[in-house]
């Protein structure tokens, strides 16, 4: 019996340290990494938010045309996720340049962008590329942006 005693404690005592380690150490730092979905840096991220600027209503008509005809509401909604992101605040959280590259080269940024791959993990489905010319992209973005003006939010409060 006392060796089964002595085993059992032989066992536990080594796992008593894990977990056990600094704050700020290279473990929480690892931890902190790998747990985090959506990592925030991008090349293409930095700068003033989409949604900081008025939307031009005329663009945010044919990017409404533009996700309608080119069945993004199969995947995204506003306020509800679906198979892909919910798309309610992305103007108050991403740049234009982030969604424009993301709209029109998902492809590439999956294996480039940091964001990118994060949603990736998250959602594990690629966006597909819709063939979409630049300035079609802005459309949307303009679209997505009318979405969240019109819902009332902004960069510091997106719900």
């Amino acid at each position: 019996m006392n060796r089964v005693a002595l085993l059992a404690c032989l066992c536990v005592l080594p796992l008593a340290g894990c977990g056990n380690s600094k704050p700020g150490s290279n473990a929480d730092s690892a931890a902190a990494a790998v747990a985090s979905p959506n990592p925030t840096v991008s090349r293409y991220d930095s700068g003033p938010r989409a949604g900081e600027s008025e939307p031009d209503e005329a663009q945010a008509t044919r990017g409404s045309q533009l996700f309608k005809d080119k069945g993004c509401s199969a995947c995204h909604a506003f306020g509800t996720k679906l198979s892909g992101p919910d798309l309610r605040g992305v103007s108050m959280r991403r740049t234009a340049a982030w969604m424009e590259n993301q709209i029109l080269h998902p492809e590439v940024m999956v294996k480039e962008d940091p964001i990118s791959r994060g949603l990736f993990a998250t959602h594990a489905l690629q966006m597909p590329n819709q063939g979409l010319q630049p300035d079609e992209a802005r459309a949307v973005i303009e679209f997505l942006k009318y979405q969240d003006h019109e819902a009332g939010l902004t960069p510091d409060k997106e719900d």
